[in-house]
């Protein structure tokens, strides 16, 4: 029997915090605020990928969230197998390229 390796997803978690505003800023952008649940964007997209089928997760965020990203996967009991922490904000396709 052929056993598939596992998924390892990329959660990106970057943001400026500008497009929500004024709920979302800089400090807390959107992926870690609870707009549509209980849990934070964070949070329920490491909770969607989780399972047999998925590895730890590989998180890209922005360097001043790194506690608050850690913390959050915390609460839902994950971790991430690698947290890339961007200086500056550098849009979708660089981060990508930097997980693969």
């Amino acid at each position: 029997m052929d056993v598939a390796a596992p998924i390892v997803p990329v959660i990106l978690s970057g943001g400026s915090g500008t497009r929500l505003w004024p709920m979302s800023t800089a400090e807390r952008p959107k992926q870690m605020l609870a707009l549509t649940a209980e849990q934070t964007m964070l949070q329920l997209t490491a909770r969607r990928a989780h399972g047999e089928r998925f590895a730890a997760p590989i998180v890209v965020a922005n360097a001043r969230h790194a506690d608050m990203v850690e913390s959050q996967l915390h609460e839902v009991a994950a971790a991430a197998q690698a947290l890339i922490l961007e200086p500056v904000g550098r849009n979708t396709a660089p981060a990508i390229a930097l997980a693969a």
